[in-house]
């Protein structure tokens, strides 16, 4: 009889124990996903203080130079590129205060290079600003949760994805050389796949973060994760909001 309560009281205490470590496991998480929305979002600030002031001051006169963008447009486009592609590169080896500072830093240069996307939906009409962000938020969102939510493996897509996103970074680089390619037909449905490709990549990095999440390791790696995850969901929202700005724009 003794030895049966001790079993049951070893069961409880098992249980009680188990339940512990979930519960801390699941508050960890919580803590790793707001660091990553904080970060993203105070990106996503950035950006647009960054292209307000670009807007107001005489910064937009050295972008533009009457029959198209400056030099100085194209250096701090590519640097801004550069910098997105070093940071991820490098975002084990460094701090997670530097990774942050690294962050902002490409989210000034996105917003300073989006002027001139702005400034067409400001002329044409601005209320397409607010209606993009509306429904690249909403996009966000659902997407976002259906990444954290699903039981579904999603690392198929990462090729996929991948390739993707090269093939519409080669279309925009190439639409500086020949900017009549995106007219018409051909840049709507690049759009709509550039819109499609960066959703899907929010519920693809989504289930990647909370895998990695679940992987350990110390709270460094964890807030290098975090910042990391927060420039990945970065891109997307931002990608996801021109896409759908142009796309509302291309009269």
């Amino acid at each position: 009889m003794a030895e049966k309560h001790a079993t049951q009281k070893a069961v409880r205490v098992t249980r009680a124990t188990k339940s512990d470590v979930a519960q801390t496991q699941s508050g960890g998480l919580e803590s790793y996903l707001r660091r990553i929305f904080a970060l993203m979002f105070g990106a996503v600030a950035v950006t647009a203080v960054a292209s307000l002031i670009t807007m107001i001051t005489p910064l937009w006169g050295m972008l533009f130079t009457g029959t198209g963008m400056s030099a100085l447009f194209y250096i701090l486009m590519l640097g801004g590129l550069g910098l997105s592609l070093w940071a991820q590169v490098r975002a084990f080896s460094m701090k997670p205060a530097t990774g942050a500072i690294m962050l902002f830093i490409y989210a000034i240069l996105v917003g300073i290079v989006m002027t001139p996307l702005l400034l067409l939906a400001v002329t044409n009409n601005p209320f397409t600003i607010l209606f993009a962000f509306g429904i690249a938020a909403v996009m966000f969102a659902c997407m976002a949760m259906f990444g954290y939510k699903t039981v579904k493996d999603l690392s198929f897509m990462g090729i996929f994805l991948q390739m993707g996103m090269i093939g519409l970074l080669l279309v925009g680089l190439a639409s500086f050389i020949w900017p009549t390619m995106l007219g018409g037909t051909f840049g709507t449905i690049v759009c709509f796949i550039g819109v499609l490709v960066f959703a899907l990549f929010t519920a693809y990095d989504m289930q990647t973060l909370k895998r990695a999440y679940a992987m350990g390791g110390d709270e460094t790696v964890k807030n290098q994760l975090a910042v990391l995850g927060a420039l990945h969901l970065y891109i997307s929202f931002i990608a996801m909001f021109e896409y759908l700005l142009s796309l509302l724009n291309k009269n």
